[in-house]
């Protein structure tokens, strides 16, 4: 199974529409030059300083667990929206969407707000994909809307609770920011994480996650952009 986490440079999706054919002499070929990126999220850096990404719109259900702090689920939503999807955020504390959910379509309902259990069908297509995004506390019961072809699902917890576990093994990618120590060896028990791992999750800097996919590990480093920092304020990992 590949990593979700991808570097840009391979060029995937559909077929675009159909232009006549175009003509170049054979020598001019090595001249030619196109700026490829991937079809994905970009999520931040790697320790090399590599563009990683999340590939949210997919033709399977596709389920992502982030056990961290808002402003880096806010930080996804937004980039997602930036995409072209539309992003319902499915959460009790309202008050700490609103002023994205206004910015984030320049007057345009691209993310939409939900009380808890509210989310209504979205009719996810290849042309609108969706990504749900669910800030519903430490026990969020279990959604009315699920991950489906084209719709995937996002959920936070701030920290470790009684339904984490069974949301990290029903999740193809979990990411991980700073926890307790005690926090880390639970959560490396269930993802079958290194020694040097799990020490080094309760010292993560604000804005660093360990993202995990099956046996795949990446670390990346989340920085806001201009706008974002505007926003959003600077990365941190408690709200």
């Amino acid at each position: 199974m590949s990593s979700p986490l991808t570097v840009p440079g391979r060029l995937r999706g559909l077929l675009g529409p159909r232009h006549p054919g175009h003509a170049m002499p054979l020598d001019d070929l090595g001249a030619l030059t196109l700026p490829v990126g991937d079809d994905g999220v970009v999520i931040g850096d790697d320790s090399e300083g590599r563009p990683q990404m999340i590939g949210f719109h997919r033709p399977i259900p596709y389920e992502v667990l982030l056990i961290g702090g808002l402003w880096t689920a806010q930080v996804l939503a937004l980039r997602a929206a930036g995409t072209g999807a539309r992003v319902a955020v499915e959460t009790g504390r309202a008050q700490a969407w609103t002023t994205l959910a206004q910015a984030a379509g320049a007057g345009l309902e691209c993310m939409t707000l939900h009380g808890v259990g509210r989310v209504p069908p979205m009719g996810a297509t290849v042309g609108s994909p969706v990504l749900v995004v669910r800030d519903c506390g430490m026990r969020p019961p279990r959604g009315r809307v699920v991950a489906s072809p084209w719709q995937s699902v996002l959920t936070l917890l701030p920290y470790m609770s009684p339904v984490a576990p069974r949301l990290m093994r029903n999740s193809a990618l979990v990411g991980i920011q700073r926890v307790s120590p005690g926090e880390a060896e639970q959560i490396g028990k269930i993802l079958s994480l290194s020694a040097a791992e799990i020490e080094a999750l309760p010292t993560l800097a604000d804005g660093v996650t360990l993202w995990c996919a099956g046996a795949d590990r990446q670390w990346v480093m989340t920085t806001g952009t201009d706008a974002e920092s505007g926003l959003l304020g600077v990365a941190r990992r408690i709200d």
